[in-house]
């Protein structure tokens, strides 16, 4: 992806061809929480086979689509399904989404997750509020030549999850008397979950939940300067004194459950941003 200003500019012209919806706000929607999308107004859906550089998403319960519409009233373009390291893709494909999200006119992105809890005073079926992130991938979206016009050499990232919309989010919770949590996300490359001794090891580090996605795209979205709002559903608990076994069917079915919850919250905090 040497030239990524120029495939952005391939996929922005070819999706502005066909939508004529400029978005303000950009959502990701994780695994098992695809159906998010049903509380979205669509006026255009694109598939990311059809868009150009777009990487195409293999894993089960991501649809691999790119809708446009209307949410509370708010102009939103949503990603069903991303794309994850695992698959094979390197870390630019996997934000590249990002980036022409924010050629398209959004202003902030809204990000969601299926986790794993590591923080003992968490249940599955919880939603948590990321309030920061360790990225523990092996890697950056940012290596390799920068192109300033996109971002940054050397970008901060502070306050990466914005500390306004972290508020925001809380208020809307309260007032949809919906119990939320606060904590810091570890990504990690999987596919495989950790073992007992990874557990304790990311739990002794600071880290409250563990998953597979999120930092990249969000480095990206700090990288050119992208307000950013994210969401985990605890799907399945990594107490390393207390496993069992777990299944992406189970993942999938917690994450289901909870999603409407999400749905809720995440609708309630776009009318306000």
């Amino acid at each position: 992806m040497d030239n990524l200003r120029g495939m952005i500019s391939d996929a922005t012209d070819f999706i502005r061809a066909k939508v004529d919806l400029v978005p303000g706000i950009g959502i990701i929607l994780g695994t098992g929480l695809g159906s998010l999308a049903d509380g979205i107004e669509t006026t255009a859906t694109v598939d990311y086979g059809d868009i150009p550089h777009f990487p195409v998403s293999t894993v089960e319960s991501h649809a691999g689509r790119l809708l446009f519409g209307h949410l509370n009233s708010r102009a939103v373009a949503a990603m069903q399904g991303r794309f994850h390291y695992y698959e094979g893709y390197s870390l630019k494909q996997v934000t590249f989404p990002v980036r022409v999200l924010k050629e398209l006119g959004i202003k902030a992105l809204i990000v969601s997750n299926a986790c794993g809890g590591l923080n003992p005073q968490f249940n599955r079926g919880d939603i948590m509020i990321i309030t920061d992130h360790i990225n523990l991938l092996g890697n950056n979206p940012l290596i390799g030549p920068n192109d300033d016009s996109v971002g940054d050499r050397f970008p901060d990232m502070y306050n990466c999850y914005d500390k306004d919309l972290v508020e925001l989010a809380e208020e809307v919770a309260l007032e949809q008397k919906l119990p939320v949590k606060k904590g810091i996300y570890v990504a990690v490359a999987g596919p495989n979950l950790e073992t007992a001794a990874e557990y304790r090891f990311l739990r002794a580090i600071g880290a409250d939940v563990v998953g597979m996605s999120t930092v990249p795209e969000v480095i990206a979205a700090r990288h050119q300067k992208t307000k950013v709002l994210a969401f985990s559903i605890i799907t399945d608990m990594g107490l390393p004194d207390a496993l069992g076994p777990c299944s992406l069917e189970e993942i999938v079915k917690t994450a289901a459950t909870a999603e409407p919850k999400l749905r809720d919250l995440i609708s309630g905090c776009v009318e306000r941003m």
